[in-house]
């Protein structure tokens, strides 16, 4: 599984992305997680099998969700679940958005 974090710089999802990356360690999950800044998200969203945009971006959700294809699994990250570093809850989202699209 791969998923792409977006926020603004990509600078403050890398906290989330490490913790994200310790809950799928201790559910023995290979998933790669990256954070990247929303200029770089065609690049890297095309080959992410989800793309979590930051609450900071979510007025851009519509502009991203234009560049792709109508299945990419795309979804804004909960503000409260994003403030408090849960990976563990934001890993769950996009495991059940990628699963959703399937």
């Amino acid at each position: 599984m791969k998923i792409l974090l977006v926020c603004s710089a990509g600078m403050s999802t890398s906290l989330l992305v490490e913790r994200m990356l310790a809950a799928a360690k201790e559910r023995q999950l290979d998933v790669d997680i990256e954070a990247r800044p929303i200029a770089d998200t065609v690049q890297y969203g095309q080959d992410a099998d989800a793309i979590m945009l930051g609450p900071q971006v979510r007025f851009q959700e519509e502009h991203i969700r234009s560049l792709f294809d109508e299945n990419k699994p795309i979804a804004v990250i909960d503000m409260k679940d994003y403030g408090m570093m849960n990976g563990k809850k934001v890993l769950d989202e996009a495991i059940q958005l990628i699963e959703s699209k399937k």
